[in-house]
């Protein structure tokens, strides 16, 4: 699996996650030796010439096809949509280039295990989204629960919301309606990252108890944009809350809802026998740690400057490029990925068991597990 940098990544898919400014293409800049993009391709040709033209790509393609055939390409970023994941990422693999996903990896375990079997039979490697893992405030929190710096964890508490697109403001760019449909909703758009960095944190989950229910029967895209005052029919689930089984009486509460439109929690809270952390999205002091006898007798947080390890530097200056980087480095080093296509399929596992759970209110059991161990 080992290969010699530049990394040729092709991107397939030129919608908001391949332009955006927390995407991939603005944020490449500094990976210049590391990996390059000769190519990008979507079924709306002209989308990709955009994209082509803006982030100065070599060639522009109206096919997946046509980009599996460009020499260049090592790899391929697949940001398409969820519904094409599974067939687009196994025709990417079975053609024999690397692959990095976005999320979720699939919506059947079936798709998800073939894309891991696909893999391993050609002896490829798949990243996937999203890329919390691999921010230094998870990385360093895990550490210290491994190491047992805040004892035993008693249980935890995850955000994954947002007020739902259209929901702030400023509106949004497109229209959002696709977001309330079946297939969509807050779990699989947001409830995913949640479940990603729990299950970084504390590894694999065992079983899962959830409700979810449609809050509003209607939403209106709010703001300036172009589909403002734009009416959208709920029809799938806006508003989930679960709770991750880890065994051993460690527990986690994850919210996965449209319903959330300011909070000043943490990201992530963990909650242990000695101690207690914070983890944040932000620049500064990213990760807050709470111990017992800090010093003899005293407990207390952490200083800044003792948890300067946290600070996510890669985070702020590549964004979600940081799955290019990771890939890159993966093959020039021989290892095997963090953010790794087991998790995903294990976070997709959660996913349909938040919804089975919260349809019939019982538990749901899992069975997949994951190392992400990147070595």
């Amino acid at each position: 699996m080992a290969m010699k940098p530049p990394l040729g990544i092709g991107i397939l898919g030129a919608g908001v996650i391949a332009g955006d400014d927390d995407g991939f293409l603005p944020n490449i800049g500094q990976l210049e030796g590391t990996i390059h993009v000769p190519a990008i391709a979507d079924v709306i040709r002209a989308k990709a010439d955009d994209l082509a033209q803006r982030f100065s790509i070599p060639s522009s393609y109206g096919s997946l096809e046509e980009l599996l055939e460009d020499p260049r390409v090592d790899a391929v970023a697949n940001l398409t949509p969820i519904s094409e994941h599974a067939e687009t990422s196994l025709a990417i693999l079975q053609a024999g280039k690397h692959l990095i996903s976005e999320k979720p990896i699939a919506t059947t375990l079936e798709d998800a295990g073939a894309i891991i079997q696909a893999a391993q039979e050609r002896d490829l490697a798949v990243v996937c989204a999203p890329p919390d893992a691999l921010y230094r405030q998870y990385l360093t929190a895990r550490k210290m629960i491994d190491a047992g710096d805040i004892g035993k964890v008693a249980f935890a508490r995850v955000r994954s919301s947002h007020a739902g697109p259209g929901g702030a403001a400023d509106g949004w760019p497109g229209d959002p309606s696709w977001y309330y449909t079946d297939g969509s909703g807050p779990l699989y758009d947001m409830g995913v990252y949640g479940i990603h960095e729990i299950t970084a944190l504390l590894g694999p989950a065992r079983r899962v108890s959830a409700f979810g229910g449609i809050t509003e029967p209607e939403r209106t895209v709010r703001g300036n944009g172009p589909f403002a005052g734009t009416v959208m029919p709920v029809t799938t689930p806006d508003n989930y809350l679960f709770m991750l089984d880890f065994g051993e009486a460690t527990f986690a509460v994850v919210d996965a809802t449209y319903n959330v439109h300011a909070s000043m929690a943490p990201k992530v809270e963990v909650f242990g026998r000695r101690g207690a952390m914070a983890i944040y999205h932000r620049d500064e002091n990213p990760l807050e740690v709470y111990r017992q006898d800090l010093a003899p007798g005293v407990d207390g947080w952490m200083a800044a400057e003792d948890l300067l390890e946290a600070k996510n530097v890669r985070e702020i200056a590549l964004h979600r490029a940081m799955l290019f980087e990771h890939l890159a480095e993966c093959l020039s080093q021989g290892l095997h990925p963090i953010t790794d296509a087991e998790h995903a399929r294990h976070a997709l596992e959660v996913m349909l068991a938040v919804r089975e759970s919260s349809r019939t209110g019982r538990a749901v059991e899992l069975t997949t597990t994951f190392s992400g161990s990147g070595s």
